[in-house]
């Protein structure tokens, strides 16, 4: 965790970016994992302020706006700034703006964006030779628009240490609730998640939710995702590439097309990057030794599962579990610098 953060402050100060059009769900899961909605959980740890760039109403759509009495000065003070979408692409932020959240940075700030938010954050500058995601919808305009962005549009989020980059709007949850397990451990994270009734993890990528490039989704675009079910309900078993074309009744050629234009990716990276997020869980709420988790989510072996896990998560098996397993509240834990679809080996077996 970076300088400004819970070894130097009583509670955690969120500062949440509002700006014209910006996306009520967005301000709403922000202000319920955040906010003062769990009165009990939440403001013992985490101060939050909703930020505008001026001290007018801002119009949020549908004929609702806000008013705050915070401004910029208060988030470039925040430990973490979060940056929602706006339904305006087209529209630069000001450059006042962006200048605050530069200095926020800077200051030591975690930078964090939801859904589209990321074209604010890559305006700024803060995503150049990093690694970010973004809706699926708009991640080839993310990428043309900011051509120093990484842009991966397969996982729910990517953390990158001080900048974190959700997906649509509600992968914003799963993001912030990853905060909440960096923040107090996954003890605390999972009392949350009960209280807000979500899911503490929620597998997959957003290639469950891509639709079809053109008019209804198509047979092939079925058998993809008929596949990918299929792969995720068997991930202890061996797979191959060859196991989920059938599943898909395409030829391994057609399949390896056709899931690289539904999904971004490859079989393979897919694959490995669902076994190693399956392995969290364990890692984090059993006692199984680290050769037994990778058994159970489906790697041929301890040294290939701490390899792909190491590359993914840039950190070890061992040190995560360390780190997210019962942590105490209030205490800093080593979180994954990365949650995201990297490469995988030529072996979907692991």
């Amino acid at each position: 965790m970076t300088g400004k953060t819970l070894e130097n402050a009583a509670r955690h100060r969120v500062a949440l970016l509002v700006t014209a059009d910006s996306s009520p769900f967005e301000l709403g899961v922000v202000t319920a994992v955040f906010g003062p909605y769990l009165p009990d959980l939440i403001p013992p740890r985490y101060e939050l302020r909703v930020c505008a760039e001026n001290a007018t109403p801002v119009p949020l759509g549908a004929g609702a706006s806000l008013s705050t009495p915070y401004g910029l000065d208060d988030l470039v003070e925040a430990d973490t700034v979060v940056v929602p979408s706006s339904a305006d692409l087209d529209t630069p932020p000001s450059e006042r703006l962006l200048e605050a959240l530069r200095a926020a940075h800077r200051a030591g700030a975690r930078m964090v964006s939801t859904c589209t938010g990321a074209f604010t954050l890559a305006a700024a500058g803060l995503l150049d030779g990093r690694r970010a995601t973004t809706h699926w919808r708009w991640a080839e305009l993310l990428r043309a628009r900011h051509p120093l962005v990484e842009v991966d549009p397969a996982p729910l989020y990517v953390d990158d240490g001080d900048v974190l980059t959700s997906a649509g709007s509600a992968a914003g949850l799963d993001l912030c609730l990853h905060l909440v397990r960096k923040d107090f451990g996954t003890e605390f994270a999972n009392t949350v998640a009960r209280r807000l009734v979500i899911q503490p993890h929620r597998d997959g990528g957003q290639a469950q939710y891509v639709e079809a490039p053109v008019g209804a989704p198509t047979a092939e675009d079925n058998g993809v995702a008929r596949s990918m079910t299929w792969a995720l309900e068997h991930l202890a078993e061996p797979v191959t590439v060859a196991d989920l074309a059938r599943r898909a009744d395409m030829s391994e050629r057609s399949y390896l097309r056709h899931f690289a234009r539904t999904t971004g990716s490859s079989p393979i990276r897919w694959l490995v990057a669902r076994r190693v997020r399956a392995s969290l869980p364990m890692l984090e709420s059993t006692r199984a030794s680290i050769e037994e988790v990778a058994a159970a989510v489906g790697f041929e072996s301890v040294v290939t599962y701490r390899h792909h896990f190491g590359r993914l998560m840039r950190t070890s098996p061992s040190a995560y579990r360390r780190g997210f397993r019962a942590a105490p509240a209030g205490a800093p834990t080593d979180a994954p610098a990365g949650i995201d679809a990297g490469a995988g080996s030529d072996r979907l077996a692991g």
